[in-house]
């Protein structure tokens, strides 16, 4: 799969813009970490994939990456019921040392 259709879009929210401006410092039992960063990625694509999609188009290194699938709601159109479409979220967390200047 290609790293430009591994990453469908930034998702720039209250939260995510909240996450990526925190950054911690290391302590006895973890390693310092940098800003958290929310994408909507390809469904089929894994962690790694995400991984290195992310370190090539920013110019960044990864330390870690979270995803989640986000099932579709039950949606109501006149006398039928319908779905919208699944998709799949991906939280990367940075290394301390960097940042997106997107969000």
């Amino acid at each position: 799969m290609d790293i430009y259709h591994t990453i469908i879009r930034p998702l720039v929210t209250e939260k995510g813009t909240h996450q990526s401006q925190l950054s911690f410092e290391a302590t006895l039992s973890r390693p310092a970490r940098g800003g958290a960063y929310a994408f909507e990625v390809h469904p089929e694509a894994n962690k790694a994939q995400i991984r290195e999609a992310v370190e090539k188009i920013y110019n960044v290194k990864v330390q870690s990456v979270r995803t989640a699938v986000r099932s579709g709601k039950r949606r109501r159109y006149r006398y039928t019921f319908g779905q919208t479409r699944s998709w799949k979220k991906a939280v990367v967390v940075l290394k301390p040392d960097y940042h997106i200047d997107l969000f």
